[in-house]
């Protein structure tokens, strides 16, 4: 179900990013957003079994290919002229916000209404960006001749921006993998302590999301300041030691796990906001839309892959209440993003 999600935007973010070279950014945005909206209110209306939840998740996914990069997209088409990578790694980060907040808010309400009333109330978020938009200034893109609407061609030729791309899908893979599995390891641990952990999964969950945002812009920051390729290769494989740390130490003290799933909650997303504003200023303007749309497309299929594969793994290596399992999730994701420091440097060799 988790996949599905990815999947539907997987599928649908070519066509709708690669609009936005085409026409006001804002206006897939706003479409993309209703969508989203609706088929979240619909999930608490009509799921009812593992098929329909999938396919309901996956309209949303679809509706979060209209908002996530068209979003990205209609923010950068308004930003003057210069420096652009805080602001790109912003609102990159801010998304995690949300998200994080999303698990809260979500969580409280469920406890209280049902898991069904989480759904309509979640759903009410997207609203709030269509508000936003209605409040930006038109913008019209650039009345420059374009090939066909799918053509990635010019893209698939600029390596620079390939590389960040590649190395975003190692990103997107590790970082899926862990978000949709981090309440399922938590519940296990506090199996496992018998009343000793700190902190609940769900609790678990929403720190590691919200420490996204200073983890994202730091490592902007780091890139801004060191080169964008050498702060990247070092992060990424920072965040392969951790992982391996905590599949290693599976069996460890919970407050010890604490430390090192917090420390791994700012490694995974530290590389974020560096990728993906890398991503947008090594595009060629005017295709600028398909870039990003190429840009998500590899990130959220491997997303999908990512939550998919951990699940694989869990399941051959004994299984969710199994040390093996938990150690070969976190060896899969340590394997992932330990590929992106290569992609940099693909994309460097040819120069």
């Amino acid at each position: 179900m988790a996949s599905a999600f990815a999947f539907g935007y997987m599928l649908a973010v070519p066509v709708l990013t690669t609009l936005t070279d085409r026409m006001d950014a804002r206006y897939i945005l706003m479409g993309g957003s209703a969508l989203s909206g609706i088929a979240t209110v619909l999930f608490g209306i009509l799921a009812d079994g593992l098929w329909s939840a999938t396919l309901i998740w996956g309209v949303a996914g679809i509706g979060f290919a209209g908002a996530y990069m068209p979003g990205l997209k209609a923010l950068f088409d308004r930003l003057p002229t210069g420096e652009t990578s805080r602001a790109v790694t912003l609102y990159t980060a801010s998304f995690s916000v949300g998200v994080g907040f999303s698990f809260l808010v979500s969580q409280l309400v469920a406890d209280s209404l049902g898991w069904r009333a989480a759904f309509f109330v979640t759903g009410a978020g997207p609203l709030v960006m269509l508000a936003v938009c209605l409040g930006l200034a038109p913008v019209k893109p650039p009345s420059l001749h374009h090939s066909h609407l799918l053509d990635f061609r010019p893209v698939m030729r600029n390596r620079a921006a390939l590389g960040y791309i590649l190395g975003y899908g190692a990103h997107c893979f590790e970082l899926y993998g862990m978000r949709t599995w981090i309440v399922a390891f938590w519940s296990f641990v506090v199996a496992q302590g018998e009343g000793a952990e700190p902190v609940g999964p769900v609790t678990v969950s929403v720190v590691v999301t919200l420490l996204s945002l200073p983890a994202s812009v730091l490592g902007n920051e780091a890139a801004l300041r060191y080169g964008r390729h050498l702060a990247l290769t070092i992060i990424m494989l920072a965040s392969a030691v951790v992982a391996l740390a905590i599949g290693f130490a599976v069996g460890a003290s919970p407050v010890l796990l604490l430390a090192l799933v917090i420390l791994y909650g700012f490694t995974v997303p530290a590389d974020s906001g560096a990728l993906t504003s890398g991503t947008t200023a090594s595009a060629v303007p005017m295709n600028r839309g398909a870039t990003l749309a190429l840009h998500s497309t590899i990130g959220f299929g491997l997303s999908a892959l990512g939550a998919w594969g951990a699940g694989i793994v869990l399941d051959a290596a004994g299984g969710p209440a199994e040390r093996s399992g938990w150690l070969a999730v976190f060896a899969l994701l340590a394997a992932g993003i330990a590929l992106g420091p290569i992609a940099l440097w693909w994309s460097r060799s040819a120069k």
